[in-house]
């Protein structure tokens, strides 16, 4: 990971819910190929935006609280959090340019 960020269980409230800015958070896992082929394409637009937007990444498997808290049934899904809340949320591996717009849409 270079320009995404790791979060946690323990770091999810002050990383994302208190951030100033809006945050994508990927739920991905280990075992997922889809949250493979996504990962790079996250990589390039948290470089890219790192100004309007945060994206982080949470591994369901080693925190399942916070998966379960916003009911992630399938990997990778990517949800965008404003002001402490979800606005919007799309599951599955998607192009750069479907990502970027769900972004945008947040901002």
């Amino acid at each position: 990971m270079g320009a995404t960020k790791a979060v946690t269980d323990a770091s999810f409230a002050s990383d994302v819910l208190k951030s100033d800015k809006p945050v994508l958070v990927d739920f991905w896992a280990e075992w997922c190929g889809p949250c493979r082929k996504v990962s790079p394409l996250l990589e390039e637009i948290a470089g890219e935006m790192a100004d309007q937007v945060t994206i982080v990444k949470l591994n369901i498997d080693e925190n399942p609280e916070t998966a379960r808290t916003y009911r992630v049934m399938s990997v990778p899904t990517l949800t965008i959090f404003k002001n402490g809340e979800p606005v919007q949320s799309i599951a599955g591996a998607k192009p750069k340019g479907e990502l970027v717009r769900l972004i945008e849409s947040a901002l």
